[in-house]
């Protein structure tokens, strides 16, 4: 497995190893024991999955407030996508920073992002699957967001992601600055 520290160290890229034959390929895609690096610790409750039909669909930036504030091991099983993280712990040293790396089926690669982060994406593929794993279980209450298009953010999204993709959710999401301070950084 490669397991890769991002700009923002608690952000993890990680890329299970594949056993490749003529057949196809097997990998191990979770192990419990990865909680010992600090992917999914305190376990994982629920399993989520979604389809964007369109290339350029752009999904987020989404987070979960306490008490069911969200880790996600997320990954893509068909098609490929442009992830993003960004920091909103309060007094954060990298507080309104973000990361993004591309996940795609082909690779298996994944990212960790623990609780304290939004999260967002945009499709680079026709009918792209995201499947996540999160660390508490939905709550429409606590579904909150930020943004996608931030300008203090400047999250550099691919060139062909589609504004009008947008679910009318994600339209009204609020910048950053205009959000509560629903995490602080040391505290989680």
């Amino acid at each position: 497995m490669l397991l890769e520290r991002l700009a923002i160290p608690e952000i993890m890229h990680i890329e299970p190893r594949k056993f490749s034959d003529h057949r196809g390929y097997f990998t191990e895609s979770f192990r419990a024991d990865w909680s010992d690096l600090g992917i999914g610790a305190g376990g994982f409750v629920q399993d989520n999955q979604s389809l964007s039909r369109q290339v350029g669909t752009v999904r987020g930036l989404h987070f979960q407030a306490d008490p069911f504030a969200q880790g996600k091991l997320v990954r893509c099983v068909a098609g490929a996508l442009f992830d993003v993280a960004v920091d909103i712990r309060h007094g954060s040293p990298s507080y309104g920073a973000w990361v993004g790396v591309e996940l795609t089926a082909d690779r298996g690669n994944q990212l960790w992002i623990p609780p304290g982060f939004a999260h967002g994406f945009c499709t680079l593929l026709p009918d792209t699957i995201l499947c996540y794993k999160v660390s508490a279980y939905y709550s429409a209450e606590h579904d909150k967001g930020i943004a996608w298009n931030d300008p203090a953010i400047a999250i550099a999204w691919p060139g062909l992601a589609n504004p009008a993709s947008l679910s009318d959710k994600d339209r009204q999401l609020p910048l950053l600055a205009d959000a509560p301070a629903y995490f602080r950084w040391g505290a989680m």
